[in-house]
């Protein structure tokens, strides 16, 4: 039997008992017998674990460590034969949901194993494509779907529109017509989600054109007459600048993406430094002060001092590393139009500090 074989179907019949003690070594050995003994041990642990059960600590390090060890195709085999299975260890469930997309869309889109706190560290620690997956997961929960549309990234939001057994509440419906205003892909999935409602149908209704326009109208009892000035309106918004209050909605609701993470426990570095990659500075700068323990005019102020160095404490305290701090605080003069300034010296740029002594050095300087 081969290794690709015993993976796929992970419940073979097993000729001999191999100790549990014994099967981490056979595990890391790359030998034809040890291989072979590991996998008949795997198979006699397979068949003890009852249905439904979770199984052992050593067969979830071992599942781990062979996981971690296999090519590619090995890898994608896998994720499909564990996609439904209710059995297998939840940190190479977990493992395999972060890997290659490939190797991760059936996971996310079947795993009976993934609960909430799962999916939400998919959409902060992977890729758009990871995310866009998890907004199409059947039977999606209405706090997955709300972290989607507070994150409100337009792929990922469209994707959920058009899920239409995602438990998208009345409100979340609301504001995924909100955002249609300015992601017009939203439109289409919209009119034809089974959760629209009468009220949020008259919404939609002054937004998409004469085909959507159809579509809606025979769902429900629409009066064109009613909603011209509605229409008037929305042409208006379209001619006139974004106003003040459409950014402060925008603004609060990154802040309550940042406030959700972190009562999760899923606010890390790593998120502040993909939301200044794809140009969030608000979203970033949130991020940080949350992170930090910092105030949002705290951190503000560091953007906009005239050198870097109170920006780069603030960083350090939070777990940025020093050699990714001159990337992001390249990406943040463009957003900044070169805010802050350039270094004098930078002197500082050469002192190590915990983290707890950058926050207490970043506090002393903005006060």
């Amino acid at each position: 039997m081969t290794a690709v074989a015993a993976l796929q179907s992970f419940r073979p019949a097993p000729q001999v008992s191999v100790p549990p003690s014994e099967l981490l070594a056979l595990a890391k050995s790359r030998t034809t017998d040890d291989r072979q003994r590991l996998l008949l041990g795997i198979a006699a642990l397979c068949d003890a674990t009852p249905t439904g059960a979770e199984a052992s600590p050593v067969l979830t390090e071992i599942f781990m460590t062979l996981a971690r060890q296999a090519e590619h195709d090995i890898r994608k085999s896998l994720a499909e034969s564990l996609a439904g299975a209710d059995w297998a260890p939840l940190a190479l469930v977990n493992m395999l949901a972060l890997d290659e997309i490939e190797i991760a869309r059936p996971i996310i889109a079947s795993s009976p194993l993934l609960r909430d706190q799962d999916l939400l560290r998919i959409l902060v620690e992977a890729t758009i494509e990871h995310q866009i997956e998890v907004a199409r997961r059947p039977a999606l929960s209405g706090r997955v779907a709300d972290a989607i549309i507070d994150a409100a990234e337009p792929s990922t939001m469209t994707a959920l529109a058009s899920n239409r057994t995602a438990e998208i509440s009345e409100t979340g419906l609301h504001r995924l017509i909100e955002q249609s205003r300015r992601i017009a892909a939203l439109r289409a999935p919209l009119t034809r989600h089974p959760r629209l409602n009468e009220t949020l149908a008259r919404e939609l209704y002054s937004l998409v054109g004469v085909a959507l326009r159809q579509a809606i109208g025979e769902r429900f009892r629409v009066d064109d007459t009613a909603l011209s000035h509605a229409i008037d309106g929305a042409v208006s918004n379209l001619r006139d600048p974004v106003p003040v209050t459409t950014l402060s909605e925008r603004e609060e609701m990154e802040r309550r993406l940042i406030d959700k993470l972190q009562s999760a426990g899923q606010l890390r570095a790593g998120f502040l430094i993909r939301a200044v990659r794809e140009k969030r500075l608000t979203l970033f700068e949130h991020g940080l002060a949350a992170l930090g323990g910092f105030t949002i005019t705290q951190v503000r102020a560091a953007v906009m001092r005239p050198t870097p160095e109170a920006l780069f404490l603030a960083c350090t305290a939070v777990g940025i590393d020093r050699a990714v701090f001159s990337a992001i605080l390249e990406d943040i003069r463009k957003l900044t139009r070169g805010s802050p300034g350039e270094a004098q010296g930078a002197s500082w740029t050469a002192v190590t500090l915990s983290p707890s002594a950058a926050a207490k050095a970043f506090r002393d300087m903005t006060g």
